[in-house]
């Protein structure tokens, strides 16, 4: 199995046992009455697992994002933004000039 896949397995089940916790203390410290909610309703069992699952897929993504993102080489050579170089000396702008007109909207003659 190539080393990715494997690392991206492992960071699947590490994101769905963060879940499992997460949901297991949101029902124990009762937060929003969710015990209850849970308790006392036909579809309780299906809001725990799809609360579990959606969870699992956000912290599973987490997990991914972040132990890739710690396999970059430290390169602390360069980098960073370029700022411009500020010299102090004005732009030269080119306009084209057109002869004013009068009153009437005629061009008048200079």
């Amino acid at each position: 199995m190539p080393k990715l896949i494997r690392l991206y397995i492992l960071q699947v089940i590490a994101g769905f046992g963060l879940s499992a916790v997460f949901v297991g203390l949101l029902l124990k410290f009762n937060v929003a009455n969710l015990w209850h909610l849970v308790t006392h309703s036909d579809g309780g069992l299906v809001a725990v697992i799809m609360l579990w699952v959606f969870n699992g897929i956000v912290f599973a993504g987490v997990q991914f994002g972040i132990s890739i993102m710690r396999m970059a080489e430290d390169d602390s050579t360069g980098g960073g933004k370029r700022q411009p170089l500020i010299t102090g000396e004005k732009a030269r702008v080119t306009v084209a000039a057109e002869a004013p007109k009068d009153v009437l909207g005629v061009r008048s003659q200079l």
